[in-house]
């Protein structure tokens, strides 16, 4: 494929750059997480350290750096530093799978085609690695590496602590359990989904669109509307997810199909109906692409990004 060919086709633009800040991504993660323990540190446990290794590195899409990075790009700021804030984001993204799969959670066997870490180690090494994970991004976020002024270090870990907390990742994670009608009737209202797939899932997302503009120290309109294209976004990533548990394969999907369905969650597919659910998800596609308007074309690849999460099959 030609460098023109991409330069001309935002979605294989797109591709492109999204495989390039994978690859950017791992090898990060792979210095970040290297044996050697760094100042302050005691020791690095070689199980723990290998336990966060295997659920970090060598798989994934990385969509959230890529987020980071491209509405980082859009403002002027260097990769370097986008991607430390997109390596932090990857890690409590990385984290909240590990947590996921545990046998309190979800029970899952398969995560992007391998065991889940609580399979490949135990269960204790899984919850360590998890812990290991979240609290490794803040770390990451709190270098000058990241950024030279303390104030944006700071927005920055209050803005991931909030999106992966209690009023976001994790509050949506216990609504999710909920949803299964562990602690009562499950939530049967739209507004109850959409709530419960705002937090589990579009918080993060959303965050890996503003953190762009919190490294760029930009205004808080250009904040504004990077959080309506991330909120959009996060809002179709889901319900496509919704929708691959339906009907995807699982050998693509490289983890276990129909989950929702059998634990008896609330989806938005499960609520509306497939067809309803496909309408909503073409107009989330809508919203975002609406969003970047102010941006022209600098924003197509974000654009090309919103048509990817709808559409894909893995």
């Amino acid at each position: 494929m030609s460098r023109a060919t991409v330069i001309g086709d935002p979605r294989l633009a797109f591709i492109a750059r999204l495989d390039g800040a994978a690859a950017d991504i791992e090898r990060l993660l792979d210095r970040l997480l290297a044996a050697e323990p760094i100042a302050a540190e005691i020791a690095r446990p070689t199980r723990l350290l290998e336990a966060m290794r295997y659920a970090s590195l060598g798989g994934g899409k990385r969509l959230r750096p890529f987020l980071v990075i491209e509405t980082a790009a859009l403002l002027g700021v260097p990769r370097e530093r986008a991607l430390m804030a997109g390596a932090a984001i990857e890690c409590v993204h990385g984290y909240s799978l590990v947590h996921d799969d545990l046998p309190a959670m979800d029970d899952d066997a398969l995560r992007r085609g391998r065991p889940t870490v609580h399979k490949a180690y135990d269960e204790a090494s899984a919850i360590l690695a998890g812990d290991g994970l979240l609290t490794f991004a803040f770390d990451i976020l709190a270098r000058p590496e990241t950024h030279p002024d303390p104030a944006v270090r700071v927005a920055l870990v209050a803005g991931l602590a909030r999106a992966a907390g209690i009023g976001g990742m994790a509050g949506g994670q216990m609504l999710d359990l909920a949803a299964e009608g562990r602690f009562g009737a499950p939530p049967n209202r739209e507004h109850d989904v959409v709530t419960l797939q705002a937090m589990k899932t579009g918080a993060l997302i959303r965050f890996s669109c503003e953190a762009g503009v919190i490294l760029g120290q930009a205004s808080d309109a250009t904040r504004e509307t990077l959080r309506r294209y991330g909120k959009a976004l996060g809002q179709a990533f889901q319900i496509a997810d919704d929708l691959l548990d339906l009907e995807g394969d699982a050998a693509t999907l490289g983890k276990s199909t129909g989950k929702d369905e059998a634990h008896g969650k609330a989806t938005l597919p499960a609520l509306l109906g497939r067809d309803a659910a496909r309408t909503r998800l073409a107009a989330l596609v809508g919203e975002a692409e609406a969003a970047l308007a102010p941006f022209g074309e600098a924003a197509a690849v974000l654009s090309a990004a919103a048509h990817f999460v709808a559409e894909r099959r893995s």
